[in-house]
């Protein structure tokens, strides 16, 4: 037992530095979502409202007017009143439950099998998983999301085996999932489905607990339930990325019943909701791809490295082996494992990007433990010295290519991805802030006005007062200018004396004195920074 919590701690430890090491430097910059992220936190903190001013928000916070879920943000204003408002506050959140995941991940494992060495090597797969470690090292809501959900789930196992009370805190967990990424509101139904079907005895035999819990459940989740299904704005984002919003199935199937002459019968055969679900079971078998899963991972360089998939090679051999053990050994959770593995993909596959890493993050870890499980057999009816040598050395230079690749070509590579270049703007401003009258920026980095908050650490009291905010007609909100910023899309307007301009290479005013030119770590310009 003593061998086995030291190997757990080795795990923990490593897990932590992987998630925590240089993690202000790696990823290369912050994303505007970390930098969104980060100044609403710091505004909570420093004024108790967002910044746009609203009081404590419960079910989102309108940022771009992409409404974020609350959780993340309430979660990193104790590393930002301990830090301070930069990179490594913004993301040690997600580094700290990621590591809290692979904790969780081994006790739920546990709790499944009561064998620790299969518990271990979950554990062990989830700490060195590059689909985890891209999500813990940058501020990822789903992140949080995920060790909610997996805490939820071992919180009601709990409950079936015994311990009545604790189906209380696994519906808590579960809806502060739902109240951090937006992705567990699709998820979490379908798991507590699967784990009602299982487990319906259980439930059955603790009516009063389950009414309980289930009345107290809906009245925490009805604010986020009518702000998600009752308002424009909590609509907005699902309309956006879901597929059912797609016209092109809808024009698809007129194209195929006007070659049919719109007879009754092809109106049958084309009919649009057929075309409506091949979209959808196309994107729901992306998310089993091979080249997602083993060869490239997503093709978003923001959450993945382009050059390895979200599994190892060698998952391709312990994943099977783990599927036709469960079975053969008639585990008797072989089912809800599976189950958990193939309901995963429901909620994503009705986006328009399949496969996406980062909605599918609630697939994790049954991957991992599927390979622990297959590891475990494997070892066992080989020859262990073998097993001693060739298994850690494989693992070990896969690891080792995972990390190099991620360290280095990665962040080299991919720094535009990421809006590298914002935080020498911000440096180069506020060395001439006091002695020019006007600040243009372009906005054709995207969001520049964040990164102004974010690297001044602007007194959000003054922001909400003074800050110009307009809304379009998709209900995104546009800063127009605060203070003496003005952001534009227009690169040539308007030129004014004694003003700072950054702007797009080569956009310059005629009569501007350049600074500097702003690189990313690719060499590619990104700034051009001039006084007129």
């Amino acid at each position: 037992m003593k061998i086995h919590l030291s190997v757990l701690g080795l795990i923990i430890i490593l897990a932590a530095v992987l998630r925590f090491w240089h993690l202000s430097q790696t990823p290369p910059s912050i994303y505007w979502d970390e930098a969104s992220l980060g100044y609403n936190a710091y505004s909570i903190l420093k004024t108790a409202r967002d910044e746009h001013g609203r009081f404590l928000p419960f079910t989102n916070f309108a940022a771009f007017g992409d409404y974020k879920p609350p959780g993340y943000i309430y979660a990193a204003v104790p590393s930002i009143a301990l830090f301070g408002l930069n990179e490594f506050s913004v993301r040690f959140p997600s580094a700290f439950f990621g590591v809290l995941t692979v904790l969780i991940t081994f006790l739920l494992v546990k709790k499944l099998w009561n064998r620790e060495k299969i518990a271990l090597f979950a554990s062990f797969f989830l700490a060195i998983s590059p689909w985890h470690i891209q999500f813990s090292r940058g501020a990822f809501e789903a992140n949080i999301g995920l060790f909610f959900s997996l805490f939820g789930i071992y919180l009601f196992f709990k409950f079936i085996q015994g311990k009545p009370f604790f189906l209380m805190f696994s519906a808590l967990s579960f809806l502060a999932g739902m109240y951090t990424f937006t992705g567990q509101r699709l998820f979490v139904p379908f798991i507590l489905l699967i784990l009602t079907i299982q487990f319906r005895k259980q439930i059955l035999g603790n009516p009063k607990t389950v009414v309980f819990v289930a009345i107290v459940s809906m009245i925490l989740f009805w604010p986020l339930f009518k702000f998600t299904t009752q308002t424009i704005e909590g609509k907005v984002r699902f309309n956006e990325v879901t597929i059912f919003k797609d016209l092109d199935p809808i024009n698809q199937s007129i194209v195929y019943r006007q070659k049919d002459n719109f007879s009754w019968w092809s109106a049958i055969i084309h009919n649009r909701r057929l075309f409506y679900l091949h979209e959808y079971l196309s994107g729901y078998l992306d998310t089993f791809s091979p080249t997602f899963l083993f060869t490239s991972g997503d093709v978003n360089p923001r959450l993945s490295i382009q050059e390895q998939g979200e599994l190892y090679y060698f998952d391709i051999i312990l994943v099977f082996a783990g599927l036709y053990f469960i079975f053969a050994k008639k585990h008797k959770y072989s089912i809800f494992i599976l189950s958990w593995l193939l309901i995963s993909p429901l909620g994503p596959a009705t986006a328009r990007e399949t496969p996406h890493a980062l909605r599918m993050i609630h697939i994790l870890p049954t991957y991992q433990i599927l390979s622990a499980v297959g590891i475990y057999y494997i070892c066992k009816y080989l020859n262990l010295k073998k097993s001693l040598i060739l298994i850690p050395s494989t693992v070990a230079l896969f690891l080792f290519y995972y990390l190099h690749s991620y360290n280095v070509h990665w962040s080299l590579n991919y720094s535009g991805v990421w809006q590298y270049g914002y935080k020498e703007a911000v440096n180069i401003t506020e060395n001439h802030y006091s002695s020019v009258d006007n600040i243009y920026v372009t906005e054709a980095e995207g969001r520049p006005y964040v990164y102004f908050l974010f690297y001044m650490k602007y007194d959000p009291n003054k922001y909400q007062k003074i800050s110009e905010v307009e809304r379009d007609e998709q209900f995104f909100l546009h800063v127009k200018s605060f203070d003496k910023f003005v952001f534009g899309r227009k690169e040539s307007e308007p030129i004014k004396q004694n003003s700072l301009y950054i702007l797009s290479p080569n956009n310059l005013p005629k009569d501007a004195k350049k600074i500097k030119t702003i690189y990313n770590l690719e060499g590619k310009q990104v700034f051009d920074i001039g006084i007129l």
